[in-house]
């Protein structure tokens, strides 16, 4: 017997509800940030309820607050710049720059992570720096 989930019209399998949710949710997610990372695709594939979690945090990330969402991704970019993750560091990137941080504010980013974290963490960012050309 298939599972259908609760006040589906037409009688949606559970299965292809919970598809549904999952790329209703990349999709939110990719007009935030301008572009859909492919880990999320991924993660999404292999537990939809793990995406879920994500897009909570994701959404208090990209919203204004106490902080502009700008900056909370400008912090969030120092952060996996210290962690040394590259990958990160260009995802934060496209994200600050689709936010609207500019090269200058970037920049200014950059000597407080080389002050804080060091020349490698700045070296993370090699490939992120490339997209502000």
């Amino acid at each position: 017997m298939e599972e259908y989930g609760e006040g589906c019209c037409g009688g949606v399998r559970r299965e292809e509800q919970e598809d549904l949710e999952h790329e209703e949710l990349l999709e939110s997610m990719s007009e935030k940030l301008g572009f859909t990372p492919h880990i999320l695709e991924i993660v999404g594939e292999l537990d939809s309820e793990f995406l879920k979690k994500y897009n909570r945090c994701n959404k208090k990330l990209l919203s204004d607050g106490a902080l502009s969402a700008k900056t909370k991704i400008l912090v969030a970019l120092a952060v996996v710049a210290s962690k040394q993750c590259e990958r990160c560091t260009v995802v934060q990137m496209q994200s600050a720059l689709n936010n609207g941080a500019t090269k200058e504010e970037i920049m200014g980013l950059m000597d407080v992570i080389f002050i804080t974290s060091g020349a490698p963490a700045v070296a993370a960012c090699r490939d992120a720096l490339k997209l502000l050309k």
